[in-house]
């Protein structure tokens, strides 16, 4: 059902803004109203992702997300609108209206979630029980603790087809329930459903807020895949989630540990080091990324040091540093995961490994000092043109000189030699990077349109007034009058001609088009762009002829794709 929209009001009042997305971006500089941080949703170095303190809005001049709290709420936690909503009220002690239970969507995340927590609940009991022998066969082999079982709610799929099946079904949740939560599969021959995690020690996925999301499966024999995970569901997005998160957060390290398996994870967090996770059967996202530089300025690799584990490395370097966050990697000697060097060396022994932890770009240097003999000349150039290709991206002159002078060192090159390869570098990318910008400066059409393909603009002339209209229209309602020589089948845009259905509509009816109220009307990405137009600047010395101008142009527009409608308002005169 729809919100009041006293109560939406009353929501976002009761919500600052500029509070609630305080506490997940650190605002780095103020302009006026605007504070300005780096975006959450998007790598950045340079801060572009603003907040107005007046306008109780949020925009980011780099990818262009917007809206008002309550929309960053569902960007930001990946809620659904009235997720969002009871998310925002309990953290103001609001009371939701009475939804009368008509709401699916939220009923449908509701027993999804219960769901899960009740199958966590069944695997984790079953570890009492002799269907979940081997399970505890293999945590007693491992070496994991019973305050680790319960800890991370490990727990026994068993050797079964239909065990949780069953007992989900006698609980009252559907077979369409389960398939939708990923807690089983449908047969291609009967049409039945199966259970999905069998013969497996189960790992609980939980997020921040304490939700079970999803499961990861460890096979406890031979056979592949080693660890299943739950595919994307409405309460699960792999891509935004990390195994063991909701506890990791919570540590006091100023870091993150990244490694590769769940074992791996609770063996660290058994050992003290409470600041482990690890992705899902995924190699690390941006949308991850961004999770961890919520809650702490640095990330530790300490992937595998096999192929796979270096590529892993690598990758996540070059996505966890558009984030902003310090990069470190782990090197473990002899070829060990966390887990064996923990067992094999003692917690004093990794914990000195952390104290030696390497710059990422001590890592990517060292790994390609070892591709090269340098002995040779040939591959003594090579290597230079590499290592300075990665040294031009460093900002400080400080790193260069340090960085700079190892390559030397390595190479018998001098200092002021690498320094000069390195600038060459720099101004080739800086020279593109101008290219690139005076190129897209002689676009101003193609500049203007949205980011999301299913919003573009097929006549960007006319859409610059549309867009002037709907600004004009949002700053000064009384413009509107009751009446303009204007209908939404004007617009050359679909969706800016449904959004000025809705906000003339809106005015008729005396309500205020304010970030809340316009919220559960559009997507997120519309409300980017109904955010973006209201940044674009607007001479507010006479709104009355420049809403005319607007309105002169789009007709203008809408003739020249229209012949018929020419002739129509020729013989109108």
């Amino acid at each position: 059902m729809a919100f009041p929209e006293s109560f939406l009001e009353e929501l976002a009042n009761r919500n600052d803004i500029v509070d609630v997305v305080g506490g997940y971006v650190n605002f780095i500089k103020r302009s006026g109203s605007n504070q300005f941080g780096l975006c959450p949703f998007h790598g950045e170095r340079t801060p572009s992702f603003s907040v107005h303190a007046d306008k109780q809005i949020y925009y980011c001049f780099g990818c262009h997300k917007g809206g008002g709290v309550i929309n960053f709420i569902m960007e930001i936690e990946n809620l659904t609108f009235p997720d969002a909503v009871h998310f925002l009220a309990s953290r103001a002690g609001m009371t939701v209206p009475d939804e009368g239970g008509n709401d699916e969507a939220i009923q449908r995340r509701a027993r999804l979630l219960a769901a899960n927590k009740e199958a966590a609940r069944f695997y984790h009991n079953l570890l009492s029980t002799p269907l979940g022998h081997t399970a505890v066969d293999y945590i007693n082999r491992r070496g994991i603790s019973k305050e680790m079982v319960k800890t991370f709610g490990l727990g026994a799929a068993p050797d079964s087809w239909t065990a949780l099946t069953d007992h989900l079904t006698r609980r009252g949740y559907s077979a369409e329930e389960l398939l939708l939560a990923g807690l089983v599969r449908r047969s291609s021959k009967t049409g039945g459903v199966y259970d999905f995690f069998r013969d497996r020690l189960v790992f609980p996925v939980i997020d921040v807020r304490g939700n079970v999301i999803a499961f990861s499966g460890r096979i406890l024999g031979d056979g592949e895949p080693k660890y299943l995970n739950t595919s994307d569901t409405p309460v699960y997005n792999k891509k935004r989630n990390l195994f063991g998160i909701n506890l990791a957060r919570k540590s006091p390290a100023d870091h993150f540990l990244l490694v590769e398996g769940n074992v791996d994870v609770v063996s660290l967090h058994q050992a003290g080091f409470t600041s482990a996770i690890a992705p899902l059967g995924t190699a690390l996202t941006t949308e991850q990324a961004q999770l961890l530089h919520r809650y702490k300025q640095e990330a530790i690799l300490a992937f595998d040091a096999d192929t796979a584990g270096q590529r892993a490395t690598e990758a996540s370097i070059k996505i966890l540093e558009k984030t902003g966050i310090r990069v470190r990697v782990l090197r473990i000697p002899d070829g060990k995961d966390p887990d064996d060097f923990l067992k094999t060396r003692g917690p004093g022994a990794f914990q000195a490994l952390l104290d030696q932890r390497e710059t990422h770009i001590e890592y990517r240097l060292l790994s390609l000092r070892g591709a090269y003999d340098l002995e040779r000349d040939p591959d003594r150039v090579a290597y230079l043109q590499e290592a300075q290709k990665l040294l031009a991206g460093l900002e400080s002159d400080v790193e260069l000189e340090v960085y700079g002078g190892r390559v030397a060192g390595q190479t018998g090159v001098s200092l002021e030699s690498i320094k000069t390869g390195v600038k060459k570098f720099r101004d080739q990318k800086r020279k593109q990077q101008k290219r690139d910008f005076e190129k897209a400066g002689t676009r101003p059409t193609q500049a203007m349109q949205p980011e999301n393909r299913a919003l573009r603009y097929e006549n960007a002339y006319s859409a610059i007034a549309e867009q002037g209209v709907l600004r004009l229209l949002l700053f000064d309602p009384t413009l509107y009058h009751n009446t303009l020589p204007l209908e939404p089948a004007d617009f050359s845009a679909p969706f800016l001609g449904r959004a000025y259905e809705i906000i003339r509509g809106r005015i008729r009816e005396g309500k205020e088009n304010t970030a809340s109220t316009l919220a559960p009307l559009f997507s997120s990405e519309e409300m980017g762009q109904i955010i973006h137009l209201l940044n674009q600047p607007e001479n507010p010395a006479d709104t009355k002829q420049a809403l005319e101008d607007y309105i002169k142009k789009i007709q203008a527009e809408k003739r020249k794709r229209d012949p018929e409608a020419n002739l129509l308002e020729i013989y109108k005169q």
